[in-house]
């Protein structure tokens, strides 16, 4: 596996501007702000989205060139050095899309990420219910195995039902980078390309498509199904406030919901949780 050079990371973390972006703004997306820096793209659009709706609608998006306080999910923090991930959230105002049907969300969403990532030549796999992992491990890690994590995605609601779909994506970090030893960046995966600006417009251009269909009628069960890794695997499921759900990933429901067959044969629905991957 190559390892970008430095001149390729020096070039990856050049700061991003919306001129870079313009491209994108009408059409693909309605409104790009890109900002220098901020704590939490999401936790800054859903106040201002909250505060003036208006300025928000469908597909409008904010970009920092360096988030400095990110928010995955259960609390967790997510941070990385300047310039060296794409950190962006989106806001998703689906005309036909029930509240109810909302769990679908971050899958839909994986799935954009999924096909951006492939789009540039990296062999993206969801990890249900809000990762994007590649296969590329030269050791097992506990709850991992070889899988390594790439992308983490937060969805969350407005008081008016809009989605604000936060993604961060590893660019250009070293392993000494990375916060978590299942982490990866696209240049530890070996990933020519780092090119944020490009990944930026692949990723929008994917999400418009990916909401453009669910929003249409087309269900996203198929299409998900085809990009989680987490099928077929025998997993062990953290269930909040609950007892872990052990056995093989075999499906996803029509709610986006894990199907989980435990040694018993019997079949284990499970509508959120963190997802272990299980040894033996």
């Amino acid at each position: 596996m190559s390892t970008p050079g430095a001149d390729a990371v020096a070039a990856s973390r050049r700061p991003l501007t919306e001129a870079a972006l313009a491209s994108l703004v009408p059409g693909t997306l309605s409104r790009l702000v890109v900002v220098p820096a901020s704590p939490s793209t999401s936790s800054r659009v859903l106040e201002a989205a909250t505060r003036a709706p208006e300025d928000w609608p469908h597909m409008s998006a904010l970009l920092a060139d360096h988030q400095t306080a990110g928010r995955g999910r259960v609390g967790r923090s997510w941070v990385t050095p300047q310039g060296a991930a794409l950190t962006v959230s989106f806001v998703l105002r689906p005309r036909h899309i029930a509240r109810e049907d909302f769990g679908w969300a971050p899958l839909v969403v994986g799935l954009a990420a999924v096909r951006a990532l492939r789009g540039l030549g990296v062999g993206a796999w969801l990890k249900w219910p809000n990762d994007v992992v590649v296969e590329a491990g030269a050791r097992d890690i506990p709850g991992w195995g070889r899988w390594r994590k790439a992308v983490g995605i937060l969805c969350e609601t407005t008081p008016d039902d809009a989605i604000v779909a936060g993604i961060g994506i590893n660019i250009s970090q070293a392993p000494g980078e990375l916060p978590v030893p299942h982490a990866a960046s696209l240049a530890t995966l070996g990933a020519t390309a780092l090119d944020r600006v490009a990944l930026m417009r692949a990723l929008a251009a994917e999400l418009n498509g990916a909401v453009a269909m669910w929003d249409a009628g087309a269900h996203p069960r198929a299409e998900v199904e085809r990009v989680t890794a987490t099928l077929g695997w025998d997993v062990a499921v953290d269930v909040p406030g609950g007892v872990p759900v052990a056995g093989r990933a075999t499906a996803l429901t029509s709610e986006g919901a894990l199907v989980v067959r435990t040694a018993s044969g019997d079949e284990r629905i499970v509508l959120a949780g963190d997802v272990r991957v299980r040894r033996g």
